[in-house]
């Protein structure tokens, strides 16, 4: 596998084992942990990238999910597919 380490944040979407697949179909190594995940947990896994998946809630429920806003600062590229992207937006 190649030297990258790619964290795949689930928030329960039907396609996340696809989406680490493909991943590792190219030889990329990831991880899927789960979207409510602490901080340190994630950057104990120290990624280079960070893919957050797709999920049945929608980004304008009262309880919807969040991840850790620190995601966003921790300098490496996010991802978002469907309700990831939402999220990120």
């Amino acid at each position: 596998m190649k030297n990258v380490s790619i964290l795949v944040l689930d928030f329960g979407s039907q396609y996340t084992q696809l989406i680490a697949r493909r991943l590792r179909e190219d030889k990329i190594y990831c991880e899927i942990i789960p979207y409510h995940s602490t901080l340190d947990m994630i950057k104990a896994k120290n990624p280079q990238g960070i893919i957050l998946s797709g999920g049945p809630s929608s980004v304008y429920n009262k309880d919807a999910y969040e991840v850790d806003q620190g995601v966003y600062e921790m300098g490496i590229p996010v991802m978002g597919i469907c309700y990831g992207m939402q999220r990120i937006a």
